[in-house]
This record gives C-alpha cells, sequence and structure tokens, in this order.
C-alpha cells in the first residue's frame, strides 16, 4: 500500500495491513456493500452469429441497458438466443441498447451469466469466482464489476479496524461498465459518465454527522464511495439542505480537478490507468502532480495496477513512518 500525504505531497511504502494504523477511532470508514451480478451472457443471433451482453444496468422489471458486441451491427427487433431464453433488442441510447429479457432481470442474468472478470484476467470464470470477485460485506445485488478497493478487505482486517475504535458505514453505488471507459472525447467537459444507482441510508448521514461533530475523518473506500458521498452532498445542497441528507437515485458525478470536495477526507483507492476518470477522480483528491510523482514511484516499485492489483491510502496527518518524496 502507497500511502501518500496531500499537505506534503510525501509518500511511504506500507502494507494494507497496516490500515488501522492510519485511522484514529474518531475517523468513520464508508464501504460500498454492492453485490456483482453474473453479468455477462453470450448469446447468438437468427443468423447464426455470436453476441456478448454485458449488463450495464436494469430499468425495469424486465428491462436493462447493456452494451451487446458483435461482428456485424445490430438493430432493434433482434432477437438474440441465449441458455435462458430469447433477449429481444428494443431500441439504442447512446452507446448502450435497451433490451427485453424473459424474467427479472437481476434474477435472468444471476441465472444464466457468468461473473465478468476483468479482462487482462485470461481465462473463463469458473463458479468459484461468484465468490471470490465479491467483498466480503457484499449485499445488495447490482453491480456489473466488484469495488475493488473494498477486495483488500477480509474479516480479519475489519476486525483490526473495530478494534482500533473506528465506526463503520455503507452506501451503494452499483458500478456499472461505463465507470472503466477511458476518456476519448478531446475535451473532458464534454466526456459523459453512465448513469449509476447510488443510496446513501439515514444510518450512513447519522454516522458522517456524529463523526464531523467529534472531529473525525471521513474515509472513503473505493471511488464508488466517494461519488456515492459527494453525489448525495450535492442533492442536498441543491435542496437546501445545511447537511447530508439521505437520498437515492442515479448519479452521472464526473470528479476531475476542480471539484470541490464536501464529504470526504481521505481515501483508500486502486492504482488506475491512465485517461481514465478514476485517475482524474484521485488527481482532484491529491493534486495532479503529487499524484503523477507518487504513480511513478509506484511504476518504478512494481506495485499491481488494476482490480486485483495494490492500494493507494491518500489523508492529511498520517501516521509516523519513513517518508520519500518526490522522484
Amino acid at each position: 500500500m502507497l500511502v501518500l500525504d496531500r499537505d506534503t505531497g510525501t509518500w511511504s511504502d506500507r502494507m494494507v495491513r497496516e490500515l488501522p494504523q492510519l485511522l484514529a477511532p474518531a475517523d468513520l470508514l464508508v464501504l460500498n456493500d454492492t453485490r456483482v451480478v453474473a453479468a455477462r451472457l453470450r448469446g447468438v443471433k437468427p443468423s447464426g452469429g455470436r453476441v456478448e451482453v454485458l449488463l450495464e444496468r436494469p430499468c425495469a422489471e424486465c428491462e436493462a441497458l447493456v452494451q451487446l458486441r458483435a461482428s456485424k451491427p445490430i438493430r432493434p427487433g433482434l432477437g438474440i438466443t441465449t441458455a435462458g431464453g430469447v433477449l429481444e433488442v428494443l431500441e439504442r441510447e447512446d452507446d448502450l441498447w435497451r433490451v427485453r429479457v424473459p424474467e427479472s432481470v437481476l434474477e435472468f442474468f444471476d441465472r444464466w451469466g457468468e461473473v465478468p472478470l476483468p479482462p487482462y484476467i485470461d481465462r473463463a470464470p469458473d463458479a468459484s469466482d461468484r465468490q471470490r470477485y465479491q467483498t466480503v460485506f457484499a449485499r445488495e445485488r447490482g453491480a456489473v464489476a466488484a469495488p475493488t478497493a473494498s477486495l483488500h478487505f477480509d474479516e480479519a482486517l475489519l476486525g483490526a479496524v473495530a478494534a482500533r475504535g473506528v465506526e463503520t458505514a455503507f452506501v451503494t453505488l452499483h458500478v456499472g461498465a461505463g465507470t472503466f471507459q477511458p476518456v476519448r472525447a478531446e475535451h473532458i467537459d464534454e466526456h459523459v459518465m453512465h448513469a449509476e444507482r447510488v443510496t446513501v441510508s439515514a444510518d450512513t448521514c447519522d454516522a458522517v454527522a456524529r463523526v464531523r461533530a467529534r472531529g473525525g475523518r471521513i474515509v472513503a473506500v473505493g471511488t464508488t464511495v466517494v461519488r456515492a458521498l459527494e453525489s448525495a452532498a450535492l442533492q442536498a445542497a441543491a435542496d437546501g439542505a445545511a447537511a447530508l441528507e439521505p437520498w437515492s437515485g442515479e448519479t452521472r458525478l464526473f470528479i476531475r480537478p476542480g471539484f470541490r470536495f464536501q464529504v470526504i477526507d481521505a481515501l483508500l483507492t486502486n492504482f488506475h490507468l491512465p485517461e481514465s476518470t478514476l485517475l482524474m477522480l484521485v488527481c482532484a483528491f491529491a493534486g495532479r502532480e503529487p499524484v503523477l510523482r507518487a504513480y511513478r514511484h509506484a511504476v518504478a516499485a512494481e506495485y499491481r495496477f488494476f482490480s486485483y492489483g495494490d492500494a493507494m491510502f491518500i489523508a492529511r496527518a498520517l501516521a509516523a513512518g519513513p517518508q520519500r518524496g518526490a522522484d
């Protein structure tokens, strides 16, 4: 785990098991409790051509927005035969397709689909991936990818956090495949995020208020938690509220440098790819140059990137330890 100080831009090389030492008893650790659906489905067109279906999100009981990949163009009205029945293509919505499935969307994909492992894992998913590609606290079905910063947590680490006296709270953001799309627009203001469903509960809002009152920090585990909390804060401000309020809805929040964070004080996240909205979020939080200097160190030190990779903890007032400056 690379630990970056937001104030000084210095970093240190640590281990994830040391995270509790970097937290104070007054802090609040916020986690995303979304659960990954078996979101990838194989099908064939009437012509015999193969189609890959990747669930983006349900939009009605038996309708969903999906990505469709085929060797030839897809058209509305097409029937795609899958192991669970015929999937009907209804219409195009931007770069996604609205489709109708034979039963409730989540039930259909969980029954007939496979876990959408990251593309750099060069093997077919197996039955064990339905559990391994989940966080230990996953409970709300709806994501097509795991909130990967949370994959670092096992029961032992959660126990050590609790033993430190740190509170935990949960939000739900159902991760969509669009989260990982690179920014292809020439100007970043032209990039449009896919909508993702979010729930921030009253219990979590109360926990944030309680921790704020005692001077603790709000520590987000993963960029999804950042986007959930900051989306709820923006909605609360739009409603004229003076504090974070419970909220459930869809977010397209694109956080990039210049964004004013209202909720989070520290962030645990994995290492992200160039030109990704996720890396832009991290740069918005900790500063572009300090983050890129830390990334250069991570590359030189052979940190692992991607979903099953290593972690980065970004905060102020870090615990004492050997620090390194810019390369």
